[in-house]
């Protein structure tokens, strides 16, 4: 099947930009309770839902599918501030690991409230080969030093790019790993993404019905237990419901970024950028299993439970020197 025309796709999304400062966004919450005084049936929340779909903000997102469209990205990729990180990086596919494929490659350029996704599906290694100006390309933005690139849990998505296309990601910001080193109680496992959402980001109500429907539409479509396949990623034309999903991953995490680099003295800084540059180097190891089940915290993570989180900025990049690698393995993100 030939390649559909590079488009704008429009989807209706809640504004979120009622948190200050925090860009519109949208994320996974698995098993989210919402507090309400109300008792409403599922079809009336199915419906209240729907009407505030339709009377919020029209948002977009741009799939790219063709590879005359690349270049164009890669000029505004290159073109974003550094301080703080303007790129955040999710991955869809089918078993995203080296067992399995990349169907979706979602970016969320934050100071332009702008996301694209990229698919992968269709275009393969052009993506990451096919230069804009200056010859750069997507592959070498993903393993710049100089361009910091933020992830939530980083080890699946780095497998998946190292083991199908030789990318070695550089410079990332692995939110996980910030999230585990700022929490103030007893630390055993890291959280999942949803997770971070409950307890980090003050939702409202209404944020948190647009993000639960978004998530079950999804859900239905992909996960075997519901009826779906994850043969959906690579369904195309990509559905709204599956844009949606890939786009809401990514839209949430530039205001978890703010919220853990608020906690974060320069000294808990090194220790994460080591424990990231861990994680990468472990998930192009030759025995890295993905998707296993939840371990004890290693030693690396326990250097992690300091007390010196005084809030000062830090730069999240994952140039210091290596330490041992860490193997916990943390909860799905979905």
């Amino acid at each position: 099947m030939p390649p559909a025309d590079h488009r704008m796709r429009g989807l209706t999304l809640i504004n979120a930009c009622s948190m200050e400062g925090a860009p519109l966004a949208l994320s996974r919450l698995k098993g989210a309770s919402i507090e309400t005084t109300l008792v409403v049936s599922t079809a009336e929340i199915s419906d209240l839902t729907k009407n505030l779909a339709q009377s919020t903000l029209q948002e977009a997102y741009e799939l790219i599918d063709t590879v005359e469209a690349i270049p164009a990205v890669i000029e505004n990729l290159m073109d974003q501030p550094t301080a703080p990180p303007s790129l955040y990086i999710d991955l869809e596919g089918v078993k995203l690991s080296r067992q399995g494929s990349i169907s979706i490659l979602q970016i969320h350029v934050a100071p332009q409230n702008k996301s694209y996704l990229i698919d992968i599906h269709i275009l393969g290694s052009k993506a990451f080969n096919t230069a804009g100006k200056l010859d750069h390309t997507l592959r070498s933005v993903l393993q710049s030093e100089s361009i910091p690139k933020v992830f939530f849990d980083v080890r699946n998505d780095s497998d998946a790019l190292f083991s199908h296309f030789q990318i070695s990601l550089a410079g990332i910001v692995d939110l996980q790993v910030m999230e585990y080193a700022t929490r103030t109680f007893r630390k055993r496992f890291v959280n999942g993404l949803s997770k971070c959402m409950e307890n980090d980001l003050d939702l409202s109500y209404s944020q948190k019905l647009e993000c639960q429907r978004v998530k079950e539409e999804g859900v239905k479509l992909f996960a075997p237990e519901k009826g779906g396949t994850y043969e959906v990623f690579n369904k195309r034309p990509l559905s709204d419901a599956i844009g949606l999903y890939c786009v809401q991953d990514v839209r949430w995490l530039p205001a978890l970024y703010q919220t853990y680099l608020r906690k974060v003295s320069s000294t808990m800084s090194a220790k994460i950028a080591r424990a990231t540059l861990d994680r990468v180097k472990e998930s192009q190891s030759p025995f890295y299993v993905g998707h296993a089940e939840p371990s004890d915290i290693t030693p690396c993570m326990r250097a992690l439970n300091g007390r010196d989180w005084s809030a000062n900025a830090a730069s999240w990049t994952t140039r210091t020197s290596s330490a041992p690698i860490m193997n916990v393995k943390g909860h799905g993100g979905s």
